[in-house]
């Protein structure tokens, strides 16, 4: 299995995937309520959007990452549930994590479920990310960037 950047051709295969997810999965109809689709999607990685996926040998992407680096976010993690618990969450993380530190940023946030008892809770906690506040019915957690990176 192996991580490459995501290009406009995998976009059908993140709307695969992302509805799939163990928790905190969408509908196709939740994420176009969202403005999450696939020309918004495509709209982004032309931007200043940037995304990593994993695939296996035979070419089927089983998760994703991306951020979006003007403001430091990290926009979307998604993973098939029966990869999970491999690494490959924490690799494409790394991947986002990275970017946004090679892009500049000291800094990192992410939204997610208030509920800490969800899997995605402690994944962030165990990779440093701390609660910064919490708003709207969201959490929202930040990490600080590595600033000796190469840019």
């Amino acid at each position: 299995m192996s991580i490459r950047p995501i290009t406009p051709a995998d976009i059908p295969a993140l709307f695969h995937v992302r509805p799939r997810t163990r928790e905190n999965a969408l509908t196709l109809d939740e994420l176009r309520a969202l403005g999450i689709t696939p020309e918004s999607v495509a709209t982004w990685l032309e931007g200043s959007t940037c995304g990593w996926l994993w695939q296996t040998p035979a070419g089927e992407v089983v998760g994703f990452c991306m951020a979006e680096k003007d403001a430091g976010e990290l926009l979307v993690i998604a993973l098939l549930p029966e990869y999970e618990g491999r690494g490959i969450g924490g690799q494409l993380m790394q991947h986002a994590e990275s970017w946004l530190a090679q892009s500049g940023r000291t800094r990192a946030w992410l939204t997610t479920d208030i509920d800490p008892t969800l899997r995605a809770y402690g994944f962030y906690r165990h990779r440093g990310w701390t609660d910064w506040k919490i708003e709207r019915g969201m959490r929202w957690m930040e990490i600080t960037l590595p600033t000796d990176v190469e840019r």
